[in-house]
C-alpha cells in the first residue's frame, strides 16, 4: 500500500493578498520621502543617496495578536507544505508577503541547530551558552537567509518582464557561494567577483562548480565592490550585496528563529561577527519588528566583533560613531570579514544604539585559540566564529556578560569551508601565532608495539 501524502492539520497557509505589495516596499533610511517597489531595480534613494530599507507597514501585520503570530509560526517548523519548511519562509508575512509560491527559490535554508556550548560554556565561566549554527545550511554559511529571498524577488521581477538577466556580487567568498547555488537552482545566470588568492579553496570552488562565471580580481574586496556597483549601473545584472535590503530581509529571520527556539524568550546577549554590517543590521530589524508586534518586551544586547585587522567598525564605535572609519583592511584569518569601507554602516550604527550594544575587536592570535578551544569541546569554528568567541571571552573577563546572562554566538558559516586555517593551525604553521592547543597526526611505524607505547604515553599526559 502506498504511502499516504503528508498532512499537516496544525499548518495555518494564509492566502496572499494584492494590498500586500503596497504595504511592503523600499524606503529611505534617512527619511527621505518616497515609496519604491521591491520589484523595481534599485538600490539607493533617489534623493539622497542613502540606502533603502525593506518596510512593511505595521497596521495590517497588527490584524493578528502576538500569540496568534507565535502559533501561525511555530505551526510550520518541519512543514513539507511549500515553502512554508524553510526557515525564511516558515517567516512570509514578515519578508516577501506579495511573492509568488511558484517564484520562490528555496532549499530548506535556515531552521538551523541552536546549539548548547554546555562543556565551553562552564569553561569560559557563562554556562547558558548557546551557539547558532548558521554554517548548517545549503551552502554553508548564514548568507543562504539573505539570498533565498533576493533571488525569489529576482525570478518574479524576470517573470514580470523586467530587464534583468542576471544577478551579480562581489564576495569574500560565502556571499558567492550562495548567491552561485540559488541563482543555479533557479536557472538565473550569476556573475561573481572574488578578490584574487584572498579566499579559501573550499569557499573558491562552490560558485565555480555551481557554473557560475567567476571573476578573480587583482584588488581585495573593496575593490571589488566598487567595481561591481559599476557593472550593475546596468538594469539587466541585478546587484545581489547586503546593500541590497532584500538580502537583510532574509537575514532577519535568524533573530526570529533563535527567539522561537528559546520559546518566545530574549537572550541577554548576542554576539556576532561583522565585516560588511548587514548581519548585524538585519539581526537588530528582525527584533524590532518582534518588539513592534508584542512578541517580546525587550531587544539583547547586541555585539558586533571584528577582527583586529579588519576593524573600521570598532574604530567608529571607541569615537562614539561620530564619524565613519573607513581603512584598508589587512589580511586576517577572518577573511569573509576582511572589509575597510563596510556598507551597511549607517544601519549598524543603528542598531548597536538602540540595543545598548558594543563593538569590540579579536587579535588574529585571539581568535585562531578560541576557535582551537571550541574545537576541543566538540564544535568545529570557522575564524568568523572564533572571532566571536575571542570576544564572548573579553566581555565575560571584564564582568560585562554576568555568569547568569543567556548568551549567544552566531557561528556564521561551517568550519569545513576553513580547512586549510585548521591545518595551519594544528601544523604550527600560522604565522606570528603559537598554537598552544596544536594537535597533529603522529607519525608511527606499523608496529603494534610502538602504538601500544604512544597511546600510553598519551593518556599518561591527559590526566
Amino acid at each position: 500500500m502506498a504511502n499516504p501524502e503528508p498532512t499537516m492539520t496544525s499548518l495555518v497557509v494564509e492566502p496572499k493578498s494584492e494590498t500586500q505589495a503596497q504595504t511592503t516596499y523600499f524606503r529611505c533610511i534617512s527619511g527621505c520621502p518616497g515609496k519604491h517597489s521591491i520589484y523595481d531595480v534599485i538600490y539607493t534613494c533617489p534623493i539622497c543617496g542613502s540606502l533603502l530599507e525593506v518596510h512593511h507597514e505595521r497596521e495590517p501585520l497588527q490584524d493578528k495578536t502576538a500569540e496568534q503570530w507565535k502559533q501561525l509560526f511555530d505551526s510550520r517548523v518541519g512543514t513539507t507544505a511549500w515553502p512554508y519548511g524553510s526557515g525564511v519562509w516558515s517567516l512570509r508575512e514578515w519578508v516577501i508577503p506579495s511573492l509568488a509560491d511558484e517564484n520562490v527559490v528555496s532549499m530548506c535554508e535556515g531552521n538551523t541547530n541552536l546549539f548548547w556550548a554546555e562543556r565551553l560554556g562552564k569553561q569560559l565561566g557563562v554556562p547558558d551558552l548557546w551557539i547558532k549554527l548558521c554554517g548548517n545550511s545549503h551552502t554553508g554559511s548564514f548568507k543562504d537567509l539573505g539570498m533565498t529571498v533576493l533571488v525569489s524577488v529576482v525570478k518574479q521581477m524576470m517573470a514580470q518582464g523586467s530587464p534583468v538577466k542576471a544577478v551579480a556580487c562581489a564576495s569574500t567568498g560565502d556571499t558567492s557561494a550562495a548567491l552561485a547555488a540559488y541563482a543555479a537552482y533557479a536557472g538565473i545566470p550569476a556573475i561573481i567577483f572574488l578578490p584574487a588568492g584572498k579566499v579559501s579553496t573550499a569557499q573558491l570552488i562552490q560558485p565555480v562548480a555551481n557554473g557560475a562565471l567567476v571573476l578573480a580580481l587583482d584588488t581585495d574586496f573593496d575593490g571589488c565592490m566598487k567595481i561591481v556597483k559599476e557593472v550593475t549601473q546596468d538594469n539587466s545584472i541585478y546587484l545581489a550585496n547586503s546593500m541590497n535590503s532584500l538580502r537583510i530581509e532574509g537575514q532577519k529571520t535568524v533573530g526570529i528563529e533563535i527567539v522561537r527556539q528559546f520559546n518566545w524568550q530574549v537572550p541577554d546577549w548576542i554576539i556576532i561577527p561583522v565585516g560588511n554590517l548587514g548581519n548585524i543590521s538585519a539581526l537588530y530589524k528582525g527584533f524590532k519588528l518582534m518588539m513592534d508586534l508584542g512578541l517580546i518586551s525587550k531587544m539583547p544586547r547586541l555585539v558586533a566583533a571584528q577582527a583586529a585587522q579588519a576593524n573600521p567598525f570598532y574604530e567608529a564605535f571607541k569615537n562614539n560613531f561620530k564619524e565613519k572609519v573607513s581603512i584598508t583592511a589587512q589580511d586576517t584569518l577572518a577573511s569573509a570579514i576582511r572589509i575597510g569601507d563596510p556598507v551597511s554602516y549607517a544601519k549598524a550604527t543603528k542598531a548597536i544604539a538602540e540595543s545598548d550594544g558594543i563593538v569590540e575587536q579579536a587579535t588574529e592570535a585571539e581568535l585562531a585559540a578560541a576557535a582551537a578551544e571550541a574545537d576541543l569541546t566538540g564544535m568545529f569554528t570557522c575564524p568568523h566564529t572564533g572571532v566571536a568567541l575571542a570576544v564572548l571571552k573579553k566581555l565575560v573577563a571584564r564582568g560585562l556578560i554576568q555568569k547568569s546572562d543567556r548568551t549567544v554566538v552566531i557561528s556564521t558559516a561551517h568550519g569545513l569551508k576553513f580547512t586549510d586555517f585548521k591545518v595551519r593551525y594544528h601544523d604550527s604553521n600560522l604565522a606570528g601565532i603559537s598554537s598552544k592547543h596544536a594537535n597533529p597526526a603522529i607519525q608511527l611505524p606499523a608496529d603494534v608495539g610502538a602504538v601500544k607505547a604512544e597511546i600510553e604515553k598519551q593518556l599518561a599526559g591527559k590526566q
